[in-house]
């Protein structure tokens, strides 16, 4: 397939050539955002699909046609990706457009723009076991021997798309400088429709009672891990191995218990405190 081996560079973070090239990385980094535009950013694994689904129903006030016509790729393309430059919308209206790019490669252009960002955070023991099973089904992601060598990486930031805590923390010290709205994984799942209703306010799209409850019926995991239009089976198999892992493949909150050894663990809340030092991010990584 084509570039399934390559890798791509940008600002020293390592990117899956099948996927970016060096014109396409180019044009994100020079990309002219504008008001109206609704960024989704985030660090891979993190609930990128949930966003995507949740925002193309509530500007459709939970009529679910184009979510289940129109791939969520195609409704909120990726600034990154290679098909990006012939698949935004240039006419009137909001954009919608997805990103996993670091802080200082688009923050810069973002400040300078009234476009509005939606960053998703996940918990890193969580992203990091629904990051290690992406691996194991995406043909154009390096392969792993096993969980604990996948983890090794993570923690070093040595994978594709760089550090976790770079990421997080690069784009959360923007928070004062962008139109930033920050929401959890763990918020969507435990109280998706309050989830759903504080988007719509920072969006500025209220919604009567019965359009939330089609969003939210909507954007239940249960449900979009059934769309074809969300749960990537539109895919070639040699690309992405759904017999090896599927792209939704719990939606739940603290699988990483059931992956992580005590020593692991531990290990990683010390690179955890380490790493995340002066950053003052509040957010509650359980549910219990």
């Amino acid at each position: 397939m084509d570039r399934m081996h390559v890798t791509e560079m940008l600002s020293g973070i390592q990117l899956p050539g099948h996927l970016h090239t060096p014109e396409s990385l180019q044009y994100a980094k020079e990309f002219q955002f504008r008001e109206g535009d609704v960024l989704i950013i985030s660090y891979p694994k993190s609930g990128t699909t949930w966003i995507q689904e949740i925002l193309t129903l509530i500007y459709s006030q939970g009529d679910p046609a184009i979510a289940t016509s129109v791939p969520n790729w195609m409704r909120a393309p990726w600034l990154e990706h290679t098909y990006f430059k012939t698949t935004v919308k240039d006419e009137e209206g909001p954009r919608f457009i997805t990103s996993h790019l670091s802080s200082d490669i688009l923050a810069p252009a973002l400040q300078n723009s009234k476009a509005k960002v939606i960053y998703v955070v996940r918990n890193s023991k969580d992203v990091a076991v629904s990051f290690y099973y992406f691996h194991k089904m995406a043909k154009f992601m390096p392969n792993f021997e096993s969980f604990s060598e996948f983890l090794e990486h993570f923690l070093q930031g040595k994978v594709y798309y760089g550090s976790w805590f770079d990421h997080v923390k690069g784009w959360y010290s923007q928070k004062a400088n962008l139109d930033m709205f920050i929401i959890s994984y763990e918020d969507l799942y435990k109280d998706l429709r309050r989830s759903i209703k504080r988007l719509c306010g920072f969006l500025g799209c209220p919604m009567y009672s019965k359009e939330v409850d089609k969003v939210e019926h909507h954007c239940k995991f249960a449900v979009m891990s059934q769309n074809v239009m969300v749960n990537y089976t539109l895919i070639p198999q040699e690309i992405l191995d759904h017999e090896q892992s599927k792209f939704m493949r719990k939606g739940v909150v603290g699988d990483w218990k059931n992956h992580l050894t005590d020593e692991q663990n531990e290990n990683f809340d010390k690179m955890y405190k380490e790493k995340m030092s002066g950053c003052d991010l509040q957010i509650v990584w359980n549910v219990d």
